[in-house]
């Protein structure tokens, strides 16, 4: 640690010793005046989906970040923080008007989300507007920290990163010699296609682009084999990728079904059958839970990690650190959010100019019996 970095950190605990020191009480009876009365008082807003065709993602992200919360409250009993969780069903109709509520609750002082990058489009302006800070653990989309808002941050690599790691995977590991490029039409996967397509240039055959909820993908089938495609990407969600994968077998495609992070889900084998899953790799800027994080967050959860569960739980703590030091404003947290350097779960988090994270590793998982295994990092 740098004498500078020693400086701040002492501040930033002398902040913190006042800030509880506030909040506690004497014989009973509350000693805070008003002002560290409200900073006892704060709430962190996590916008995703909970329910829905796409819900797993977002149950991943929230209760990543409640197991953070879980932790910071025991650890600071006399100062309470709240999560209030928004259900957007991934859909960028129905986060807008959560977005104009999350806003409007003066005791929000900052967002862990928006999830996917299509409500992230749709409500940064609304949360840009209002000074108030979001760090997403997965909307990767790179045209979202192009659009100068100064609230948006994200902690994992966005698809500039993993298009390319994905295309290197296909041309160097799997040396696949014809590749079929879909995407469903959502932001997300839209971008992510783009890059893969740019990054593969001549290997690519053939593309398509279907629909989210989308179930019927014969005409999508008959595209890959005239394609003669040994390897296919999709950039899409897990449900209609499952179903895609699937179809896909039962119509005699024999190549090598990969995906990105928004497939990296239980609910692909759920939806395409465990035989047709197998094989399937998936990527993701998104790194696998170590196994004292996966017995921490099931002990409190009843659930295994997921994908993003890890990057919450670090959006989430950058939050809750600006709020232990002493940031009850929007503005200060914002401040707070934009100088944070320290260590998370998944990586060193710190965020460039436009929010995006400094660094990250994409990784690429493989589907086997059912299960999703952590393959090497993508070099």
């Amino acid at each position: 640690m740098t004498s500078k970095s020693k400086i701040l950190a002492v501040a930033g605990l002398a902040t913190a010793g006042l800030l509880l020191t506030a909040c506690g009480t004497t014989g009973g009876t509350t000693t805070e005046p008003a002002a560290s009365q409200a900073a006892c008082d704060l709430q962190i807003a996590f916008l995703g989906p909970q329910t829905g065709d796409y819900a797993n993602l977002g149950l991943n992200e929230s209760r990543g970040a409640e197991y953070a919360l879980d932790k910071y409250n025991k650890e600071n009993a006399n100062c309470q923080v709240k999560l209030t969780k928004f259900d957007s069903q991934g859909d960028p109709e129905k986060a807008t008007p959560l977005a104009t509520q999350i806003v409007n609750n003066a005791k929000v002082v900052g967002v862990v989300g928006p999830a996917f990058s299509g409500e992230t489009e749709a409500t940064g302006p609304t949360f840009s507007e209002a000074g108030l800070v979001t760090v997403s653990p997965s909307a990767t989309n790179p045209d979202l920290s192009k659009n100068g808002w100064d609230t948006f941050h994200r902690v994992l690599g966005n698809d500039d990163t993993q298009a390319p790691a994905a295309a290197k995977y296909i041309r160097d590991t799997l040396k696949a010699k014809t590749v079929f490029v879909m995407d469903d039409a959502s932001e997300y996967g839209k971008g992510l296609a783009t890059g893969i397509k740019k990054d593969l240039g001549d290997l690519v055959k053939g593309t398509d682009t279907v629909q989210q909820k989308q179930t019927d993908f014969g005409a999508s089938v008959t595209k890959v084999k005239a394609a003669n495609a040994d390897a296919l990407y999709y950039a899409g969600y897990y449900a209609e990728a499952g179903l895609l994968a699937k179809q896909l077998k039962a119509g005699g495609w024999s190549g090598t079904f990969m995906s990105g992070d928004g497939s990296l889900d239980k609910g692909f084998v759920s939806a395409a059958g465990s035989s047709a899953a197998n094989g399937a790799i998936p990527t993701c800027p998104c790194a696998p839970a170590e196994a004292d994080f996966a017995t921490g967050y099931k002990a409190l959860t009843n659930e295994d990690p997921g994908t993003y569960s890890t990057e919450a739980y670090d959006a989430m703590n950058v939050l809750l650190q600006g709020i232990k030091g002493g940031n009850s404003t929007r503005e200060a947290m914002l401040k707070w959010v934009n100088g944070y350097d320290a260590q998370g779960v998944t990586k060193k988090i710190k965020f460039d100019q436009t929010g995006d994270i400094v660094g990250g590793t994409v990784y690429a998982y493989n589907i086997e019996n059912g299960n999703l295994n952590t393959a090497s990092p993508i070099e």
